[in-house]
């Protein structure tokens, strides 16, 4: 009994609701009792498994346990309900008046039907702005206004332009669902955006990466990201009657701009789907968190990390980098311009055309001109010996 492993309760609170926090030193057996509970959930935050304080789930954590592990409860009954800590929450200075307005513009935008990742952006970007002028009626904002609202906020603060250029669109849009304002439209100018080449990585990476991801779950996902040139987003929604092994195609529904695409599956691939099929069971999503809910895109960033940093990669790699470096790589491999576009989701092809900026095959075959220079010098003079550098005279 005593070589059993140790595994401690307390309490906290957690999520507005007092938990037992289960703790215990890593051990397979014990996570692997605790997924197969509906009701524990892994906290990143407290970095411990946990469940909803009550004696039916103290209950069950016995039963669980018994002959598994040694329980120390003490914290559980000598301690009291620790104190309640709600999150401290930023509550806006609005008038009831621009309160009012603001509900209006999300209800626009919602019945615009923009994404809800758009809709709550652009209202929370103008919701910024109308406080930053709370006491100015918005009837009496100008341009200058928007001017001021820039210059003290985003470039004081060093915003990106994105993030500049996401907040005119979103004043654009604002405008337009209330034009008694004085701000001019027409004279809305998004900065430039900024030209700058995606990071991408190497075949040759991709393979290391997948190579050393232990994990299975962990592995399937990379793989259909690189292998299909999907979204973060699009992995995430994407639901097993979407997936047709027979056929090798991925039916991606209802993604960016709200448009329908197919991909296809590569042939290596379906293998490692089907194991991770076999071994994890889910249930309506390719790949799912807790009780069949959808993976977080947290999750994914931090393990492919983790998986390049095991690789000895520096450079700083997203879930996109594994999408642009699929369209590289088609180009690379000689895939017209326009089957990556349709491949990609893309609804103009000056968006796909970046690819062919970051493509090093063509690049590669171009003869530098100090290699020409030195070249034509050994042929003018017939020199029998190699031509270098390093030495005092070429």
């Amino acid at each position: 009994m005593n070589d059993l492993p140790l595994v401690i309760l307390d309490r906290k609170y957690h999520r507005k609701e007092h938990q037992i926090t289960i703790n215990f030193a890593y051990n397979s057996v014990l996570i692997n009792i605790l997924r197969d509970v509906p009701k524990a959930k892994w906290s990143k935050s407290l970095k411990t498994w946990y469940i909803k304080n009550n004696s039916e789930n103290l209950k069950l954590i016995f039963k669980l346990f018994k002959g598994e592990a040694n329980l120390n409860a003490d914290a559980i009954f000598n301690k009291s309900m620790p104190t309640k800590q709600f999150p401290k929450r930023r509550i806006r200075d609005l008038t009831p008046e621009n309160k009012t307005l603001l509900n209006g513009f999300y209800a626009y935008l919602k019945g615009k039907r923009y994404s809800e990742s758009t809709v709550n952006t652009y209202s929370q970007l103008v919701a910024d702005f109308i406080e930053f002028f709370n006491s100015v009626p918005t009837k009496s904002l100008n341009n200058r206004h928007v001017e001021q609202f820039t210059e003290t906020i985003y470039i004081k603060r060093d915003y990106s332009i994105s993030t500049q250029r996401q907040f005119i669109s979103a004043l654009k849009l604002f405008t337009n669902y209330h034009p008694d304002t004085l701000i001019n439209n027409l004279k809305l100018e998004r900065p430039k955006k900024s030209k700058k080449l995606p990071s991408v990585l190497s075949q040759e990476e991709i393979i290391n990466i997948l190579r050393l991801t232990k994990n299975l779950k962990h592995k399937a996902i990379i793989a259909l990201l690189y292998s299909c040139g999907l979204r973060i987003s699009e992995l995430i929604d994407l639901e097993l009657h979407s997936i047709d092994i027979e056929r090798k195609q991925i039916f991606i529904r209802d993604s960016k701009g709200r448009k329908d695409r197919m991909v296809t599956l590569a042939d290596s691939l379906i293998p490692l789907i089907t194991n991770y099929y076999v071994s994890y069971k889910p249930k309506k999503y390719f790949v799912e968190g807790q009780i069949e809910k959808k993976y977080s895109a947290e999750s994914v960033r931090q393990f492919l990390k983790r998986s390049c940093k095991v690789a000895n990669i520096s450079k700083t790699v997203t879930p996109h980098t594994l999408r642009h470096s699929y369209a590289t790589h088609l180009l690379e491999n000689g895939v017209d311009i326009r089957y990556i576009q349709s491949l990609l989701g893309h609804s103009r092809p000056e968006t796909t055309m970046i690819y062919t900026h970051v493509s090093r095959k063509d690049l590669m075959n171009i003869s530098n001109p100090l290699d020409v220079a030195i070249q034509k010098i050994k042929q003018q003079d017939n020199i029998t010996q190699n031509v270098v550098l390093s030495r005092k005279n070429i």
